[in-house]
């Protein structure tokens, strides 16, 4: 059965309502554009939610400055070869 939802439109931009059974459980979606020119919306991953709930939280969080010492923040890196002993 095709379903219709409501548009309406505010200055430049335009919203969408979804009928209740195609609710995303999401803050924001993706958006584009198929090859036959339709308007796709798709829900961002969870894995893609808990990244940026990271991201937030990190932003937010204060680490002091004595949590670790100079030494200890600035580490030098080593670089091997990925495949060595396979």
């Amino acid at each position: 059965m095709e379903r219709t939802a409501k548009l309406f439109k505010k200055e430049k931009k335009q919203a969408v309502i979804l009928p209740d059974e195609f609710a995303f459980d999401a803050e924001s979606v993706y958006i584009r554009r198929d090859e036959a020119g339709n308007v796709v919306l798709t829900a961002r991953s969870e894995k893609e939610r808990h990244r940026d709930n990271f991201l937030r939280l990190l932003k937010t969080t204060h680490v002091p400055d004595s949590f670790l010492s100079k030494e200890e923040r600035n580490q030098s890196y080593t670089t091997r070869n990925p495949l060595e002993g396979l």
